[in-house]
């Protein structure tokens, strides 16, 4: 099991930019990947960014040229840096992590909004 905390979420004006930490109870080093999805109001959650063991990163087409997704394996944290955010940005994000045996485990979220 790993527990997963994000933290750095709140109010950000458009064109703002947000710093979010996920940190986890163990070592995320074997972890097949971690990363953050979203989700809006009425919508279904969305990949937002993930980075695999191998340092491979994925991001959402919304998001691409915007947000960096960042692993720190010693600090066994996962950051998302976002830059130029839009309102459509506004939702939970969720911090994830696949284990080697293909088990998951998801924060709580932390609540992101964007508006002026």
């Amino acid at each position: 099991q790993v527990q997963l905390v994000e933290s750095g979420g709140g109010l950000v004006q458009p064109g703002g930019s947000l710093r979010l930490s996920c940190a986890a109870s163990r070592s995320i080093f074997r972890m097949r990947h971690t990363g953050w999805y979203r989700q809006a109001p009425g919508k279904q959650r969305e990949l937002v960014a993930i980075i695999s063991y191998e340092g491979l990163t994925n991001y959402g087409d919304s998001v691409k040229g915007r947000f960096t997704i960042s692993r720190d394996n010693v600090g066994n944290t996962v950051d998302l840096q976002m830059n130029s955010l839009k309102p459509e940005d506004t939702a939970v994000y969720y911090c994830y992590a696949q284990g080697t045996s293909f088990n998951e485990y998801w924060g709580q979220g932390t609540q992101v909004t964007v508006a002026s």
